[in-house]
């Protein structure tokens, strides 16, 4: 399990599969100059909620994963994750896609 920090406050884990998506489409964003939500659903220990947090050029973020090897990306995953940023509502972390063996080797190159 990977932990994503906001603000040196707010800490939650995610997959560091999931953690790697996630710092992709969110450090692309914020390279751009974008602002946006970031939403997920909480662990059930500490209830049945959800947490917002507004991410923009100028937080401070930390993306700190478990394992040392980076886990190989989907591009599809990528691209909902992505579009999901660019809603109104903002990100949150959409199911991964079923990848194709074209889009394995489209994601190595990534």
């Amino acid at each position: 399990m990977g932990k994503f920090i906001y603000e040196g406050a707010i800490k939650v884990d995610f997959d560091d599969r999931e953690l790697a998506h996630l710092q992709l489409v969110i450090g692309s964003k914020l390279a751009r100059g974008e602002s946006f939500h970031f939403t997920w659903k909480d662990d059930p220990s500490i209830g049945d909620g959800r947490t917002s947090v507004w991410l923009h050029p100028r937080c401070t973020l930390v993306f700190k994963f478990y394992r040392a090897g980076r886990p190989q990306l989907n591009r599809a995953w990528i691209e909902a994750l992505a579009s999901s940023a660019n809603s109104p509502t903002g990100l949150t972390l959409v199911p991964e896609p079923t990848r194709a063996a074209d889009d394995d080797r489209e994601a190595a190159l990534l």
